[in-house]
């Protein structure tokens, strides 16, 4: 398997981020369906989000001859991590709360490592991974503003003096 420059490396980790992150917001929408079906519509947009930016991952990738393969295992494991994340933080008694506050911790890690993998990009002046990265980066921060803003919305609604 081909060895990966930071950049690919990087651009294998947010494309296994942009794939567990349509895992996860499926998840939290299904709680929301059941608990606060107000939130159900930016859950979706989210979801239809990730799944363009895996698709415009895959774009670069697929021009890529010798490490793409080596990329897509990257993003591979970036995935089942993020994934037995999801699994160890929301079990069957997880609320729709939980689903956000777990949505707030792996927004701000995509936020952060589209904000790297940019950087990265610039410095070997890699313009697709540069323009990729020019529009998701505000997407993945629309994302974090928007689940931040439920979490305390939610908050704000819960007992503060009941049994958790």
């Amino acid at each position: 398997m081909a060895e990966l420059t930071h950049p690919e490396s990087k651009l294998g980790e947010v494309m296994g981020l942009s794939m567990a992150a349509q895992t996860a917001t499926e998840k939290v929408r299904r709680l929301a369906l059941e608990q606060e079906p107000g939130l159900i519509r930016e859950l979706e947009r989210m979801h239809n989000e990730a799944a363009e930016t895996e698709k415009r991952c895959n774009q670069i990738v697929d021009a890529l001859e010798g490490e793409k393969a080596a990329i897509q295992e990257a993003a591979a494991a970036t995935r089942r991590k993020a994934d037995e994340m999801l699994k160890t933080y929301l079990d069957a008694d997880s609320d729709v709360l939980k689903g956000f506050e777990f949505l707030t911790m792996t927004e701000a890690a995509e936020v952060g490592h589209w904000r790297v993998l940019g950087q990265l990009a610039r410095r070997v002046d890699d313009r697709p991974i540069v323009d990729l990265c020019a529009w998701a980066l505000p997407i993945q921060e629309r994302h974090l503003s928007y689940v931040s803003r439920a979490c305390q919305q939610l908050a704000g609604a819960e007992d503060p003096v009941a049994i958790a």
